[in-house]
């Protein structure tokens, strides 16, 4: 991947060091580790003890959790050039409770998360739709996060919308 020279932009310097594929990827596989042990808890609150209002708190938590856990998968997907088939892996391991973190620990393993961004100024040119995107968003950090919250908001006002997964009751 890249690795910073002396004419290397600040801003890919920046990406590098505080928030690489690596770190992000292994940050939100985590998260979606606790989200889902919170869940799985207040489930076992809500039928045992009968207080289901944590159910719907750690419920949205780990919606919100899982939905920016896809989206930084399809990031760093088009980033580490992975196949489709380990794409896929990685969007299904958030399906299946705390398989994110054995996941990503396991493609650290293979080498297949970076220090820095292949795309960031000063590295690769970007090649199609989706590396032209993220080659603007790596320019564009902070407008890419904004970008990211809307987006995610987007898609958890959708699901709310539809309704919980099984109905509810």
């Amino acid at each position: 991947m890249v690795s910073p020279t002396p004419e290397t932009s600040s801003a890919s310097v920046l990406t590098r060091s505080k928030l690489s594929p690596k770190r992000l990827y292994g940050f939100l596989a985590a998260a979606e580790m606790v989200t889902w042990a919170l869940l799985i808890i207040s489930m076992v609150l809500k039928y045992a003890a009968d207080l289901p209002a944590f159910v719907r708190v750690f419920g949205m938590v780990h919606g919100v959790v899982f939905i920016s856990y896809i989206l930084v998968t399809i990031f760093v997907w088009a980033n580490e050039r992975w196949s489709f088939v380990q794409g896929l892996l990685g969007m299904g391991s958030a399906v299946i409770p705390f398989a994110t973190l054995p996941f990503e620990r396991s493609i650290l393993r293979r080498g297949m998360l970076s220090d820095s961004w292949r795309l960031a100024p000063g590295g690769d040119d970007p090649h199609g739709i989706v590396e032209k995107l993220q080659a603007t968003a790596l320019r564009k950090p902070l407008l890419a996060a904004l970008v990211g919250i809307v987006l995610v908001a987007v898609v958890t006002s959708v699901l709310l919308v539809v309704g919980p997964p099984g109905g509810s009751k």
